[in-house]
């Protein structure tokens, strides 16, 4: 287990040093900005599944690869590029939105990464949870019912509705989401690459938590 452990916080580890050192970071954020939507499914592909990882070993105790590991992976780096196209049009639309007087705080670097965090949030942040719970949702049941096709109305009914909105929506979001994010949308537009490559792994460590947390799914699962 702590060989494991070890391994785990060593590429971790590199993987900071590869974003933070100046070299490589240069590197990383010229590659990103020329090919974001590479970048994006690159960067939630390694980092959001290390979170997922990262989930199951805080909660079961141990290193286990969950089923379907790779379909979730690409789930993963198909959200990465969603969010490549979304940051770049809910930076734009706020702008425009300040610009005609539609928001207040014009010239504001604070209310434009305010107003932007928080409306990419309340809408494309909601429907992307609401996205990953309903695939991951599938790929267990996939699994646990291999020779039996899975519909969406068992997908809908596994689902813990009250855990979803209670920690994901009324508490990720508020005390989590649009914070981090309104940080993340005061950086220059270069740097909200390394930003959001960090909290990728934020997201895949808390959609599974918040999913490990519901008694009801595990226990369909």
């Amino acid at each position: 287990m702590r060989k494991f452990d070890f391994l785990f916080s060593l590429i971790l580890a590199l993987l900071i040093v590869f974003i933070a050192a100046p070299t490589t970071r240069e590197s990383f954020i010229a590659f990103t900005s020329a090919h974001p939507y590479i970048g994006g499914f690159g960067k939630f592909v390694i980092l959001a599944s290390m979170g997922e990882l990262l989930a199951i070993r805080l909660t079961a105790g141990s290193w286990t690869k969950p089923a379907g590991f790779i379909y979730r992976a690409l789930i993963w780096g198909f959200i990465g590029m969603m969010v490549a196209v979304i940051f770049t049009i809910f930076a734009g639309g706020i702008t425009a939105a300040m610009d005609k007087g539609l928001l207040p705080g014009q010239g504001s670097d604070v209310a434009f990464a305010f107003f932007t965090s928080l409306f990419m949030n309340l809408t494309f942040g909601t429907s992307l949870f609401l996205f990953h719970r309903l695939t991951d949702t599938y790929i267990d049941l996939r699994y646990k019912m291999p020779r039996s096709p899975v519909t969406f109305k068992q997908v809908i009914s596994t689902v813990d509705w009250q855990n979803f909105f209670s920690f994901v929506i009324c508490k990720t979001l508020p005390f989590f989401w649009i914070p981090a994010q309104t940080i993340t949308f005061m950086l220059p537009p270069e740097y909200r690459v390394l930003m959001a490559a960090a909290l990728s792994l934020a997201l895949g460590l808390l959609l599974s938590l918040a999913k490990r947390g519901s008694r009801k799914e595990v226990e369909a699962i």
